[in-house]
Formats: C-alpha cells, sequence, structure tokens
C-alpha cells in the first residue's frame, strides 16, 4: 500500500491526499484545479501559515523577510529557484514581517532574513543570514533535514 501525503495548495490552502509516488507528477488541487507544486514560494499570512506548517506532511522551508532589507531582497532570486529545485519534497513559503509581525515575534525572529525549516508542525533548523545560491540554500535543508 502506497503513503497518501497531505499537501496544502499554495493557491487556496486547502489540504490535499497525495500518494507519495505521485508528488513528482504535477498533481492538481481537488479543489481549485490548480497545480499543487508551481516551482515558486508561496507568501503566507497568518492563517495561511499555520494550516500549511501544521497540516502539510512535506518539510515547508520558511523565509522570514521585509521588503526593505537588502541582504532578503539579495537573496530572493536564489530561494526562487530554490523553490523550482526543492519541490515536490520540500515547499519553500515567504513571510513579510513588515506585514506579519506576529508571526515574526511568534517564532522570535531577531534578524531576516532567517530560514526555518519545518517537518511535522515543528520548527526543526534555523538559519540567520542570507544564502547566496539555490544550490547553498538545498544544500543547507538536505543537511538539517531529519533522516
Amino acid at each position: 500500500m502506497t503513503e497518501a501525503l497531505h499537501i496544502v495548495c499554495p493557491h487556496c490552502h486547502t489540504t490535499n491526499r497525495v500518494r507519495a509516488e505521485h508528488l513528482a507528477s504535477a498533481p492538481d488541487c481537488g479543489h481549485c484545479h490548480r497545480p499543487l507544486f508551481a516551482g515558486h514560494p508561496v507568501a503566507l499570512d497568518d492563517a495561511a501559515f499555520d494550516r500549511h506548517i501544521g497540516r502539510s506532511q512535506i518539510p515547508v522551508l520558511v523565509d522570514f523577510w521585509a521588503p526593505w532589507c537588502g541582504p532578503c531582497r539579495m537573496m530572493a532570486p536564489a530561494f526562487e529557484q530554490a523553490a523550482a529545485e526543492l519541490e515536490p519534497h520540500v515547499r519553500l513559503a515567504k513571510v513579510n514581517t513588515e506585514d506579519h509581525q506576529n508571526l515574526a515575534a511568534r517564532f522570535a525572529i531577531r534578524s531576516i532574513p532567517t530560514l526555518a525549516l519545518f517537518v511535522g508542525g515543528r520548527e526543526v533548523a534555523r538559519q540567520p543570514g542570507a544564502l547566496r545560491s539555490a544550490a547553498d540554500i538545498a544544500r543547507w535543508v538536505q543537511s538539517v533535514l531529519p533522516r
């Protein structure tokens, strides 16, 4: 029997059940019929954050950033490219700490950018500061993912 995973849609935030072997087959959301993986980070607000972190059964890498932050803007293209490389095995998401200050406070974000990796609803690793390339981001994620 194949394992079915819960995957939260980046568009409508509905939780979908997808068999693990179908992750790489470009599955669509059962509710909005848009792709579950588009190779781009998803912008999260408070409600969407809790849904993606709490319900998704794949790791979620969150970039806590702000529009005025130079290093955040410098890392943004690499983070975008990393989404294309890491999906469908890791969901990449962004939280604008200016718009969602309560999320930044809840996770004690002291500097930006900060990358936080969540697995099974819990934060398992954190990387303060900008990483230069998509390869650096992917390498860091692979090095900290639980085996």
